[in-house]
């Protein structure tokens, strides 16, 4: 995992793969992302119960993002 301060960054880093462009995502994006039940109720007595609800909003809110494709939902 690397950060980087902007997009531009991340295209002049030497190691930078334009082959997994898709995986860029933004701050605010993560932040949005981590906001969700799967990650919000983890210490919940029910979580391991209502894991499957919990996975399905994981898919939502990636589809939400617009991130999509084999570097976020690969395709079976």
């Amino acid at each position: 995992m690397h950060f980087f301060r902007s997009e531009e960054h991340l295209r002049n880093w030497a190691s930078f793969d334009e082959g997994k462009e898709g995986g860029m995502i933004s701050l605010s994006d993560l932040v949005n992302w981590f906001s969700i039940d799967l990650f919000r109720r983890r210490l919940d007595p029910d979580y391991v119960t209502r894991y499957p609800e919990y996975g399905q909003g994981f898919v939502a809110k990636l589809m939400e993002m617009g991130k999509r494709g084999d570097f976020w939902i690969p395709e079976s």
